[in-house]
């Protein structure tokens, strides 16, 4: 069965919960570069975090998500992950997602390296078997050696990311949903991450990917969306240089 993803008119709003007159200006204030204000069926003041979005995701397609801070690009991850549900329209999704927004969520200090490679894989909806058949490759990959058996509390932060970045790029997934390009660790382990992330992204079926950078959507994505305000103000193929280049030139010479 094909990947896809389809939104049909979805919401996500989120509601203010504040005491007082003053509050509720300094909330709205404050939220003048994200979502818009309004309010639910029973008057109460509201975020409308995404507004009305409809697409489709494909096999193949790799999805730039642009805009500026507060215009809905982590909402929306976030709600193609399942974290947030949308109060109105319907979101269809085939295919098994990995979601790489937090990769140290889930981690728990208390216990070793190789308890939380256990315990991130049972929250994954892995089996015992499968497990076991990725520790090894996991604790290989992150380079902690006998760290692996101390409880992650005693890592440093860096160590910490190796770990969590070992755990859940080790998955196999047909959607993969990305907050930013990841760079993990030192210069060695960092060459490491970002081929086995190229990797990774090869092998999905459908990437979505919200980024600040023009150069990753350049070489990454076929499709660029612009959110601003939680809407859709712009979904447009993506024009590499070489590209850009020959569609310029004139007919004789191409």
């Amino acid at each position: 069965m094909s990947s896809s993803i389809v939104a049909e008119g979805i919401y996500v709003e989120f509601p203010i919960y504040e005491n007082s007159h003053r509050s509720l200006k300094k909330a709205v204030l404050n939220l003048t570069t994200g979502g818009r204000i309004g309010q639910d069926a029973g008057h109460h003041a509201i975020v409308r975090a995404l507004d009305d979005l409809n697409f489709t995701f494909q096999d193949g397609e790799r999805v730039g998500l642009v805009g500026h801070n507060g215009s809905g690009k982590t909402t929306l991850l976030r709600t193609l992950s399942g974290v947030y549900e949308p109060v109105r329209g319907k979101l269809t999704v085939r295919g098994k997602i990995a979601s790489l927004l937090d990769v140290s969520m889930g981690l728990d200090p208390d216990a070793t390296g190789f308890e939380n490679i256990y315990l991130r894989g049972v929250i994954d909806g892995l089996k015992p078997a499968r497990i076991r058949a990725k520790i090894d490759e996991i604790a290989e990959f992150s380079d902690l050696g006998e760290y692996l058996n101390l409880p992650v509390r005693t890592y440093s932060s860096g160590m910490m990311l190796r770990l969590a970045f070992a755990i859940s790029t080790s998955i196999e997934a047909d959607i993969l949903i990305m907050d930013e390009w990841l760079s993990v660790g030192d210069a060695d382990f960092s060459v490491k991450a970002a081929q086995r992330l190229e990797t990774l992204v090869g092998n999905a079926s459908i990437v979505v990917v919200a980024t600040h950078d023009p150069g990753l959507i350049e070489r990454v994505c076929t499709r660029k969306i612009s959110l601003e305000h939680g809407k859709v103000t712009a979904d447009e193929p993506v024009v590499r240089p070489v590209e850009a280049e020959a569609l310029s030139l004139p007919a004789s010479s191409v």
